[in-house]
């Protein structure tokens, strides 16, 4: 594993300040309802929730745009919602938090997506989803192109956040691809298993494991197979970099015409992933835009990753919080 000095890191990190990111892709809203299960309903064999408490958070790109402002980038957001009440609520939620959301657009054809988690005695009892998934096309997908055309000048770095919800479609990434090469900025994607095949000349992707295997038809089962499926993503979609997060085995890093590089685990305990991608692709996408390498770059990524699983529920990393394990890992190297 390289090793580098924690001057090297922290000059990275303070850089961070102030760069603007474009997160585009699908806008959730979290909601969850709280309650207590004491008897099963005699209409069917299901648990009666009595409800006590209830709550709202922005999800999907929202959580890499909030993870973006931890660092003190400045973000845009760009995706589609409903001329809807939990339009309202989703936006009341970004609120206050920085994020630019002037290319959010609303769809008057479409619902604001939901995902109401009813959790009880601190276990998910179900989940309900409210969505539209068809891709977004016509007047929209123009007001989405006007949007970015007018605006990629200002800004350093192009995130995808692909959930599947409609707005991430072939149509968007033949559009946005050209679109950053023309203005030379950075393309990053967290990807959509289901989905590879339109992120063709992306500047990075950076899969999970389970995403990666599914992609090119074989398991991850071992180091070789591993580095095999990476070097076919990477010759495959033509991309200038595959990062391909391991969980608790860290990550590994291919670059065209490079050796790949294995980055191991930071984390000192594992008790959530939920978010550690998202925390990754931000934090590598700043680090490139910052000047440092792919492997440098993945290597502070993944100390912010060592953080974030490290806490409970979808958790942010703060900037002194990676600082600190910058500098500690720095020293125990």
């Amino acid at each position: 594993m390289k090793r580098y000095k924690y001057s090297v890191l922290s000059d990275i990190v303070k850089k961070f300040d102030k760069k603007k990111v474009v997160v585009i892709g699908d806008l959730l809203l979290d909601q969850f309802i709280w309650g207590e299960v004491s008897r099963i309903s005699p209409e069917a064999p299901v648990p009666v929730v009595w409800v006590k408490d209830e709550g709202f958070m922005p999800g999907g790109a929202c959580n890499v745009a909030s993870n973006l402002t931890k660092f003190g980038a400045e973000v845009s957001l760009v995706g589609i919602v409903g001329d809807d009440e939990k339009a309202g609520i989703l936006k009341g939620q970004l609120k206050g938090t920085g994020i630019k959301t002037d290319g959010i657009i609303t769809d008057k054809t479409r619902p604001t997506v939901l995902k109401t988690r009813v959790i009880a005695h601190h276990q998910q009892v179900v989940r309900i989803d409210r969505e539209r998934i068809d891709h977004v096309e016509g007047k929209y997908f123009k007001k989405i192109q006007d949007y970015l055309e007018e605006n990629i000048k200002s800004f350093d770095g192009i995130i995808i956040e692909d959930y599947g919800k409609g707005i991430i479609t072939p149509t968007l990434l033949k559009m946005v691809v050209p679109l950053a090469k023309k203005h030379k900025k950075i393309v990053a994607v967290d990807p959509k298993e289901d989905h590879f095949s339109y992120y063709k000349g992306v500047s990075v992707l950076t899969p999970n494991h389970h995403e990666a295997a599914k992609a090119v038809g074989f398991e991850l089962k071992n180091e070789k197979s591993l580095i095999r499926g990476g070097e076919k993503l990477l010759r495959e979609l033509r991309a200038k970099v595959v990062l391909i997060t391991l969980g608790e085995n860290g990550m590994m890093v291919f670059e065209k015409d490079k050796k790949p590089h294995k980055i191991p685990t930071l984390a000192q305990e594992v008790f959530d992933v939920s978010g550690a991608g998202d925390t990754v692709i931000a934090v590598y996408t700043l680090g490139i835009i910052s000047g440092a390498s792919p492997t440098l770059s993945a290597h502070i990524a993944n100390c912010a990753a060592g953080i974030v699983v490290g806490k409970v529920g979808v958790a942010m990393v703060e900037r002194k919080e990676l600082l600190d394990r910058l500098k500690k890992e720095a020293e125990r190297s």
